[in-house]
């Protein structure tokens, strides 16, 4: 069973609360002396719903006349929780924000906005969340016209919603991961009401193009579509990202021309499930290996995309990636459990011996592929005998690295619902005999480059030595050397002379082979 403590139950108990007004905009309301304008809030119902409604693509400009100036002289800060999506709608989001006049800033003491972008994904994302919140409580009240406000997937569920409104209504603004655009003119509610706003659209809205970004350093992403279809049994995606529709391939292009004058050296294309792309266009046969297929001809020295879902996982696709060049030799390639049943109580809609195929016909394509993975250890009902099946397709696989996690209920989600019958020790067991397989396979597979020359993108110093610079290789496996800091932005060729297990350590035997951005 789910944990007791994540029954958020108690929060709609709304007896204290007072309907001050109601009209088409929505309905303000007074809740222990806070008063509340909800233009809109999530309905896990209507979340379920995949409708048949055209998605218009709108090429519109996102920060009105009016609201370009309304930051000047004004500070904010931006924190993100969670995957490449919201590190990536956290770029929008402060794009906006400069564009209104605000700049960034790392002093809490100094900053007149601040944003927690958040992740629902597994229950230690909100957790931290909502000891964040904790934290800036206090400055809320030393600073009383400090903006702070929640978005993202957290703010896309029923119960994360009213537990903020009844038990942090120091927060001025809630929204969620449909209607970032219209974060201009909840800031501008939020700062002439001094009312808490709260605006989470439970359908997914249009594709709005042109937003403006903030991207720094020498990388970036590119979203290329939004949403999921697939309604895995443990994930609350689909609920919180809404139903897959995909950016038109013209404009995904033109983004990618754009990066590639700019001078980024690695884009990653972004989806929640990116290998669906281009299924929901009904006047063009077009896919995500198409689409590979046109940036692959454009000037940018490394391409990548994630995360993809094996049941979408193409021939096409497969004989695209083979042509490599500037499309890398890494893939990342969740199977979430080695276990036929275990994957069909997941609904991940294949089975072992079709990801296994998958994985052998990838590797004949592409020898030199670099596999990583996602796992989920403890799933409700796993026994003994379906973990060591984990195990042996690991083994099978060879991935050189994997995301692996504890199975965590998600209010929402059919899985919640599902007896949670593996005691946390036994869980705890097994992620730790899955780490140490994963660990030792990393090691063969960085010992495997011993005395190899790998091309490196040089991204800063070392975390832990300021004199030692670190990058990744095309197989995005992180690399150490010594280097000047000039280096930083560019690639270089490093021999690679001790191969450790998280990363690789190397020395450079030639001279930047790309000028720095």
């Amino acid at each position: 069973m789910a944990k007791e403590t994540k029954d958020y139950s108690k929060y709609f108990d709304f007896s204290d609360a007072k309907v001050i007004s109601e009209d088409e905009r929505g309905k303000k309301i007074r809740i222990r002396g806070r008063e509340i304008q909800i233009l809109s809030e999530p309905n896990h119902r209507i979340e379920k719903q995949r409708g048949k409604e055209d998605i218009q693509v709108l090429y519109e400009n996102a920060i009105p006349e009016e609201l370009q100036h309304i930051g000047v002289g004004k500070h904010y800060i931006v924190y993100t929780f969670g995957c490449q999506m919201n590190e990536h709608d956290s770029e929008t989001i402060k794009g906006m924000l400069e564009q209104m006049g605000y700049r960034a800033t790392e002093d809490r003491k100094e900053a007149d906005i601040i944003l927690l972008n958040t992740c629902a994904i597994r229950e230690n994302a909100e957790d931290k969340v909502f000891g964040e919140l904790g934290h800036l409580k206090g400055l809320k009240t030393e600073k009383p016209d400090l903006l702070l406000g929640v978005c993202g997937c957290m703010s896309q569920e029923e119960g994360v919603v009213n537990r903020i409104l009844q038990k942090h209504g120091f927060v001025d603004m809630i929204f969620g991961t449909h209607n970032i655009h219209r974060l201009p003119r909840l800031i501008q509610e939020a700062l002439f009401s001094k009312e808490m706003v709260v605006e989470v659209w439970s359908k997914e809205g249009d594709i709005i193009e042109n937003l403006p970004k903030k991207r720094e350093g020498m990388r970036a992403w590119v979203n290329i579509m939004y949403g999921c279809d697939k309604f895995c049994t443990y994930c609350i995606v689909p609920f919180t990202r809404g139903k897959e529709r995909s950016r038109r391939p013209e404009d995904v292009i033109a983004e990618v021309r754009e990066l590639a004058r700019q001078g980024f050296k690695e884009i990653t294309l972004l989806g929640q499930n990116v290998n669906a792309y281009g299924k929901d266009f009904t006047d063009m046969n077009y896919t995500l290996g198409d689409l590979m297929d046109d940036i692959h001809k454009i000037d940018i020295p490394r391409i990548r995309f994630t995360t993809s879902h094996p049941r979408d996982f193409d021939d096409r696709l497969i004989e695209v990636l083979a042509k490599g060049g500037n499309l890398v030799e890494h893939i990342h390639l969740p199977v979430q459990s080695g276990s036929s049943e275990i994957l069909k109580r997941m609904s991940r809609k294949y089975s072992r011996e079709h990801y296994l195929e998958l994985v052998r016909k990838i590797k004949i394509a592409i020898p030199d592929v670099v596999l990583t993975t996602d796992i989920i250890v403890g799933f409700p009902g796993e026994t003994e005998e379906q973990f060591e099946d984990t195990l042996s397709l690991v083994r099978e696989v060879g991935y050189d690295f994997a995301y692996t996690f504890v199975y965590s209920p998600r209010e929402g989600t059919p899985a919640a619902a599902m007896e949670d019958n593996v005691p946390m020790e036994v869980k705890k067991e097994r992620l730790q005999r899955l780490n140490a397989l994963i660990n030792e396979q990393s090691r063969i597979g960085n010992e495997a480059m011993r005395g190899k020359i790998v091309e490196v993108l040089v991204e800063g110093e070392s975390k832990n030595n300021a004199n030692v610079l670190s990058g990744r290789t095309r197989s995005n496996k992180l690399v150490h050397f010594e280097g000047s800091k000039d280096l930083i932005g560019t690639f270089v060729q490093i021999e690679i002379t001790d191969p450790m297990t998280w990363y690789i350590k190397g020395n450079i035997v030639s001279e930047p082979i790309k000028e720095c951005i």
